[in-house]
């Protein structure tokens, strides 16, 4: 990410599932330290907008394995529009980057299908790359990531629920260990209960179910970067290794630039700095 001056350089940033555009903020305190202008893009269904189940916050949590979530409508096509609308905004920019998050990489990798124009680098933080499979729940259920944590975490049934549902405020003290373990192993352990609680419960089903599509020349025309995550308990390293590789194979005219850092799946809640100094190198 060289040769345009970071003043000219605007950090377009997509969480992943049940997080929020909060999630970037000590990201992008260490970004504008380094110079570089960022926004945070809120998908549909997360954030301090998003409708939670009618029982989750009351005492006992009622109706919360069973309730169909008010998410359940959500397409891909409305979480890609969302990273579009920012991306047009900030369009005056010599230089757009596009840095997505784990399951973040489905709408954002078609935002980019849909406005190629728009965007000059798309950067993966160990987040799911439709170039070899069209769905994120194929890599999530690959051998390649049959180390990974988390499958516990979730409630009821996904499909008769509309939403991958998991409870950040559960009562259980092993299953918040688990969603410890799973997104936030080397985090603060004293900051673990402030991320949980901002987590929202539901994510779109479409976001890990729908296939996007990618032609060679549109999404496949954008450099792009993956930055791995060594250590990482949600998405498997092997499973993030099968993505780059499947994706070089169906696009090899514009292949994967690699990074590995260093810990788990949550590098912007464990260091953050350090990723905006991959982010700006």
């Amino acid at each position: 990410m060289t040769n345009v001056s970071l003043t000219d350089t605007v950090l377009v940033l997509v969480h992943g599932a049940w997080h929020s555009s909060g999630q970037w903020a000590a990201t992008q305190r260490a970004l504008a330290g380094a110079g570089a202008a960022s926004v945070a893009v809120d998908l549909p269904g997360h954030g301090f907008d998003a409708p939670l189940p009618t029982g989750y916050l009351l005492p006992g949590q009622p109706g919360l394995l069973t309730e169909r979530s008010r998410l359940a409508g959500l397409t891909m096509d409305d979480c890609a529009e969302a990273v579009l609308c920012v991306l047009r905004r900030v369009r005056h920019r010599r230089r757009v980057v596009l840095v997505a998050h784990s399951a973040g990489g489905g709408p954002a990798s078609l935002a980019v299908e849909r406005a190629p124009e728009l965007v000059h680098r798309i950067v993966y933080l160990s987040a799911f790359v439709p170039g070899g499979r069209p769905r994120f729940s194929d890599y999530l259920g690959s051998s390649e990531n049959a180390t990974a944590l988390g499958r516990n975490l979730h409630l009821g049934d996904a499909r008769a629920l509309g939403a991958v549902r998991i409870n950040p405020l559960a009562p259980d003290p092993a299953y918040l260990d688990e969603l410890r373990r799973t997104h936030y192993h080397d985090t603060p352990a004293d900051r673990f209960d402030r991320w949980r609680s901002a987590l929202s419960p539901d994510l779109p089903l479409a976001i890990p179910t729908a296939p996007v599509t990618l032609t060679a020349a549109r999404w496949g025309s954008v450099p792009r970067t993956f930055l791995r995550c060594a250590e990482d308990r949600a998405l498997a390293p092997a499973a993030q290794d099968l993505m780059i590789a499947e994706a070089d194979r169906a696009f090899p005219g514009n292949p994967f630039t690699v990074r590995t850092l260093p810990g788990g799946h949550s590098p912007f809640a464990a260091r953050p700095d350090e990723l905006a100094a991959a982010l700006v190198p």
